[in-house]
């Protein structure tokens, strides 16, 4: 909203801040995009560190931009391996035989 400008004026101050917010309350996309915004700011290490819990989270662009990262040297080897540990269990732990039938519903549509 503040960051496009839709309906209100653009304010990166208050785009942060909601995105603060957000990530705090456990919105993995607001996690990721404090991360870009962080990491467009030469803040790296931060970045890194909001990454990291937005792919514990569950959120799958997390996952593949620290899997660059990583390969660019950003991140260390036991953070990456705990990061994606912990994903996959975010993962299995969203799994349930309504959900699967819920998604088959909708490819099938």
């Amino acid at each position: 909203m503040y960051r496009e400008g839709l309906g209100v004026e653009k304010d990166k101050k208050r785009e942060v801040y909601h995105l603060e917010v957000a990530a705090i309350g456990g919105h993995p996309d607001a996690r990721n995009n404090l991360a870009c915004f962080e990491w467009e700011n030469g803040r790296d290490d931060r970045a890194v560190k909001h990454w990291i819990i937005a792919a514990k989270l569950g959120d799958e662009d997390s996952v593949d931009t620290l899997k660059d990262a990583y390969r660019k040297g950003y991140v260390r080897k036991e953070d990456f391996a705990s990061a994606l540990r912990a994903h996959q269990a975010a993962v299995n732990a969203t799994k349930s035989p309504q959900r699967e039938e819920a998604g088959a519903w909708r490819v099938s549509k």
